[in-house]
Order: structure tokens, then sequence, then C-alpha cells
């Protein structure tokens, strides 16, 4: 069995608040009994994507492991591969693969930059097909931080990620793929794609309030949460968390 803590949309800015946030949900997870297989963050770790943000970041988060990071619309890829992966600079999107305690778990970068949408570029499906091709009977995860389908809030879905049918039609022709993992909307969140689940991680930084809600659109007073996935074979479930408190 393998347990993935899943956190996203922590928009850390060198500011006392954004850092408390985030500090609360890693102090939880810090004192679980026994720690967790993996900690995955879905994007838009910074505000604005600059070289200290992504220090403090590292400072913040670094010595928890494995950890697996993708960038979101709110990040830069340069200084995140400079910063945080300990790479030469580019902008070419940023792909891994990771093995998490016998299941694999596919980051993919959903980004345009300098734009609030997504898409997932054809040199990044291209090397999803051929990465899910490698291992088809083992039981995988695909990470991106633009939720691939509508979620009910116009604001929302209007920033979406776009083109999604051959992500779909790569994922439909892989049975080995559990579920989607991503996180953008600030709100836990779940629905179908290609048959699979697409699962949403809520945000640290705050809140979405859906349209029969009313209040603010991203409410900074909403509680920061995260997910649990757990693999077992080749079933997949989760666990959503609220943290209340200061």
């Amino acid at each position: 069995m393998a347990v993935l803590a899943h956190l996203s949309d922590l928009h850390l800015d060198g500011g006392t608040r954004a850092h408390v946030r985030a500090a609360r949900v890693l102090s939880y997870l810090d004192g679980l009994p026994g720690p967790v297989d993996a900690l995955l963050v879905t994007g838009d770790l910074t505000d604005h994507g600059t070289d200290d943000e992504y220090r403090e970041f590292r400072d913040l988060v670094g010595g928890r492991g494995p950890l697996l990071v993708l960038p979101g619309n709110h990040d830069v890829r340069d200084p995140f591969r400079r910063v945080l992966l300990g790479e030469a600079g580019g902008d070419a999107p940023i792909d891994a693969v990771h093995d998490v305690a016998g299941v694999r778990v596919v980051t993919c970068d959903s980004t345009i930059p300098g734009h609030g949408e997504g898409r997932l570029a054809d040199t990044t499906c291209d090397w999803l097909a051929a990465v899910l091709a490698d291992e088809p009977r083992r039981p995988t995860l695909v990470a991106f931080h633009h939720p691939s389908a509508a979620l009910g809030s116009p604001p929302l879905d209007a920033i979406r990620q776009r083109d999604t049918a051959r992500l779909e039609a790569i994922v439909a022709a892989n049975p080995q793929v559990l579920g989607l993992l991503c996180g953008h909307a600030h709100t836990a969140s779940t629905t179908l794609v290609a048959g699979r689940p697409l699962l949403v991680a809520p945000g640290i930084t705050s809140g979405l309030r859906l349209p029969w809600e009313g209040g603010p659109l991203l409410d900074r007073d909403l509680p920061p949460g995260l997910a649990f996935h757990v693999v077992d074979g080749a079933r997949l479930s989760t666990h959503y968390r609220v943290l209340p408190g200061g």
C-alpha cells in the first residue's frame, strides 16, 4: 500500500500569512504517527515565481521526502528548475516520473507561460504516452496543475486545462492509470475524466467559494487542507483533511 500526501497552491510570497498557513499543514504531516510515502505539491508553490520565493519553499518544505513538485501558472520554469531541482535553467516543460512505494507518479507541466489557463504541450503528451507504454501493468497516477475538466465555477473553468482530447485518449488507452491529480481550483473536488477520477487538492493559501455559496471567489479565511491518496493494488482511495485553527 502506498500513501501520497497531496498539497497545492501555497502561493508563498515572502509574507507571513501564506507561510504560516503552509507551515500549519506541514506541522500536521510531521505530527502523524507514521510517515507518508511521498509528498506531492501540484503547483503554485510561489505567488510570483521569484528565486527568493523558491528558496522560501525549499527552506519550509525541504527535508521531507520524497518530495514531488510540478509548476502552476504562478510559477516560473527557469527559477523553479534552478532553485528547487538543482538543474540548469530553461523554459521547457517540467515533466518527470517518480517511483513511490511501487506506484508510478507521472508529473506533467500543464502551464502556458504568461497565461492563467493550462494545456499539456504536444511534447508532453508524446512523452506521457511513451512513459505509460513502458510499464502498462504498474499502478500509475498522473498529476498536473490545471483541472482537465470543468468543475462548475465559471471563473475557475475559464482558466482550466484546454485541448484535453489527447490527454483523455491517452488515459483511456492505459488502464493502469488509476487517477489524475491536480490543484489550481483551491477546493477539494472530484469528477471523472476518461472514466478515471480527477482528484483536486484543496488550496493552502485560500479556498474557492462556489457560485451558490456567495462571498468572495477566493476566500482567504477558509482553512487550508490536503488530500491523502491511498493505492492498494489496483484500488485508489482518497481522503480529504481540513485544518482549522490559527
